[in-house]
């Protein structure tokens, strides 16, 4: 039984429409402080959707969202920003005509965020030293791991307790995959908890402290990565043992 004080996320059975399409069905997730913990999941299995319901983007039609021990499921995404929650979405959504420089500091317009705006800045400089050198480019000059890497940083600039990350490394070169991923970690380090999807199946059970697998729109096994390893339905679905 996990102790509620380390929980920092609890999603507790939700059910969540498009219009009259059911995307999630009783989904449940926790996320302890401190961890890195991977959704997997083949396309439209309702990863994507889950995230959006804990960043507020859409809100659940039943059961509820749990962070830091209040129930965030009717708020606004702003509101979920200035309580610590900040997401990287699929595509990374840049303002491609702004600066590098000018992306960043749009992430930091909440209250909290904008206490820590230059402390926060020179972090993601530290973390990702390419984006001071390119800090007066157009964000659209950049190529995709460098976009990528303005993505992450915009979201630490909202000073957040957790980092939501959708699809991080899709189309991207193993070797900015590896970078990315060696961030993360440093990131976790700083205290940031980190929820990622992911569809290379491989690198979350390596990256991840757990996973939850999900598959249309429910989650289907859940538990700490060497013990999804050993699934024989993980294994039969993933790695085509």
């Amino acid at each position: 039984m996990e102790k509620q004080e380390e929980l920092l996320l609890k999603v507790d059975n939700i059910d969540v429409f498009h219009g009259s399409f059911q995307a999630l069905w009783g989904v449940s997730l926790s996320v302890k402080k401190g961890e890195i913990v991977a959704l997997i999941g083949a396309n439209s299995s309702g990863k994507s959707t889950l995230l959006d319901a804990v960043s507020g983007i859409i809100h659940p039609a039943k059961g509820s969202i749990r962070f830091e021990g209040k129930d965030i499921a009717t708020r606004n995404p702003f509101q979920i920003v200035a309580s610590g929650i900040s997401q990287v979405p699929e595509g990374r959504r840049l303002f491609p005509s702004m600066s590098v420089l000018d992306n960043l500091i749009i992430g930091s317009y909440n209250g909290r965020a904008r206490l820590n705006k230059n402390g926060n800045l020179q972090r993601v400089y530290e973390l990702f030293p390419i984006l001071a050198e390119r800090k007066s480019q157009l964000a659209k000059t950049l190529s995709g791991g460098e976009q990528q890497m303005l993505a992450i940083g915009r979201c630490l600039m909202a000073d957040p307790k957790l980092m939501l990350l959708d699809e991080m490394s899709l189309g991207l070169a193993p070797i900015v995959i590896n970078e990315i991923y060696k961030v993360l970690r440093e990131i976790r380090k700083r205290g940031i908890t980190i929820l990622f999807v992911e569809q290379n199946v491989r690198r979350s059970l390596e990256e991840a402290d757990r996973a939850y697998i999900m598959k249309t729109g429910r989650v289907v096994l859940s538990g700490e990565v060497a013990e999804l390893r050993e699934e024989e339905e993980v294994k039969k679905a993933y790695f085509g043992i």
